[in-house]
Formats: C-alpha cells, sequence, structure tokens
C-alpha cells in the first residue's frame, strides 16, 4: 500500500489545478489550485472571499486535499498508481464520483463509500490492470459532462497524463 505517496500525488495533480481561475462556465466558481470558494469556506468553517481564495497558500491547499480528497479516497490504504487515479479524479470531480468508478470497476456495490467490501475487492485486484479501468471509465464519464465542450480538451489531456504516471507508479 502506498501510505507514503500523498506528495508524489499531490505534486502531479496540482500540474492540472493551477493558480486562480474563475471561468464563467466552470461550476465550481472561484478556484485556487484547485480548491474552491465552497471548499476553502468548508474547511475554514465560515464563507469566505474570491479574495480570499486568490490569497490560498500551497501550505492550506495541500491541508485540504489531504482532508477532503486523499483521506475521503482512503489513499493511504490504496495500491501505488491507483492512488494517483483515485484521488486525481477525486479532486476533479468530487471523491464520491471517484469511489463510484473504482466500485465499478471492481464489480461490488455501488455507494460512494468506502467500506469493507470495496476495500476487500481492492486488495484482490491488479494495480496496473485497474488503474487502466478507472482511467477508461473517468474519460467515459467525462465525456458525458455538459461542460466537456468548455474544458474537454484539457480533462483529456490531464487524463492522459495521470494514466501514465500511475501506470509508472503501479509497475
Amino acid at each position: 500500500m502506498a501510505s507514503d505517496n500523498f506528495e508524489n500525488c499531490l505534486r502531479l495533480t496540482l500540474k492540472y489545478e493551477g493558480g486562480y481561475a474563475d471561468h464563467p462556465a466552470d461550476p465550481g466558481g472561484a478556484t485556487n489550485l484547485g480548491v474552491t470558494r465552497r471548499t476553502l469556506s468548508r474547511y475554514r468553517g465560515r464563507a469566505v472571499t474570491k479574495a480570499e481564495v486568490r490569497a490560498l497558500t500551497l501550505m492550506e491547499a495541500a491541508a485540504i486535499y489531504r482532508k477532503y480528497y486523499w483521506d475521503a479516497v482512503h489513499g493511504d490504504t490504496l495500491p501505488a498508481g491507483v492512488d494517483a487515479a483515485l484521488f486525481d479524479h477525486g479532486v476533479n470531480s468530487g471523491p464520491g464520483a471517484a469511489i463510484k468508478c473504482l466500485q465499478r470497476a471492481l464489480g461490488v456495490a455501488v455507494n460512494g463509500k468506502m467500506g469493507p467490501a470495496t476495500l476487500a475487492a481492492l486488495r484482490a485486484a491488479d494495480p496496473a490492470a485497474l488503474v487502466s479501468d478507472l482511467i477508461t471509465r473517468r474519460r467515459s464519464f467525462l465525456m458525458r459532462l455538459r461542460t466537456f465542450r468548455t474544458f474537454g480538451r484539457g480533462w483529456m489531456r490531464r487524463v492522459k497524463a495521470i494514466e501514465t504516471a500511475a501506470l509508472a507508479m503501479a509497475a
């Protein structure tokens, strides 16, 4: 398992979660380092301004990623490579969507929670094959989103890079 891989996975994801953005077609609204205004408000326990989103530090973003994304997908218990693929999917589309994708790939009940059945099936799976399946399912998921025409090209580049890195980690 990859309990020491958070920093590597975070670095990989942050290549695609750049600086401040507030694209009108992005349902996340104001975002910095991939952290939305809503997520930053949740983390700080109060509403935040766009200026506060813009001023987000890498250190605070990393803490948010660990708490709301890495821990949500049980990153420390995942095999190397699977952790990168699932974490990045969770950051891009939400941890629940990423876990459901994993559950479909594993053939277990789909509920968006990393319970005992999901974890047992995960332990029995081949990491490289699972990464490939997750990436295929993620591409299909993204292509069905209404914002694909606007963001799809970038998402596909990102997913390809994550696939390459995750497969190298799984080898």
